[in-house]
């Protein structure tokens, strides 16, 4: 009796152990696709950063070049956001406070023709 509960303890120690190690062979593992997940993701916001400059560089060369001044740069940003989501030209004068034929001329170059037509015909 007492050899056999001898062997099961020993058997219960070897499997314990045995456990243990697979265990930090596991973990050694995830933490290696971890450690490969990090760095991608790293490289990948590299880049994006990277993309980001180059840009905001280009940005400024062509506000440059037409010579629009920040402040109706971003005016027209602002402009151009509220129509992207779907505002009509009334209500981006409204919100903007300036002139509905203003805002429509500024967003004139962005118009698809398209786009245009229906407007109009929307109009009248």
């Amino acid at each position: 009796m007492e050899w056999a509960f001898g062997i099961l303890l020993g058997t219960g120690s070897l499997l314990l152990v045995f456990s243990f190690l697979q265990n930090k062979r596991m973990e050694r593992s995830e933490q290696r696709r971890l450690d490969t997940m990090y760095l991608g993701c790293m490289e990948e916001i590299d880049k994006l950063q990277k993309q980001i400059k180059t840009i905001q560089l280009d940005s400024e060369i062509t506000a440059q070049e037409i010579g629009i001044s920040p402040k109706d740069r971003l005016m027209l940003r602002d402009i151009l956001d509220l129509y992207k989501r779907g505002y009509s030209t009334d209500s981006i004068a409204e919100k903007m406070k300036i002139n509905k034929i203003d805002v429509q001329e500024i967003l004139t170059p962005f118009m698809s023709p398209d786009e245009e037509r229906r407007k109009i015909s929307n109009e009248h």
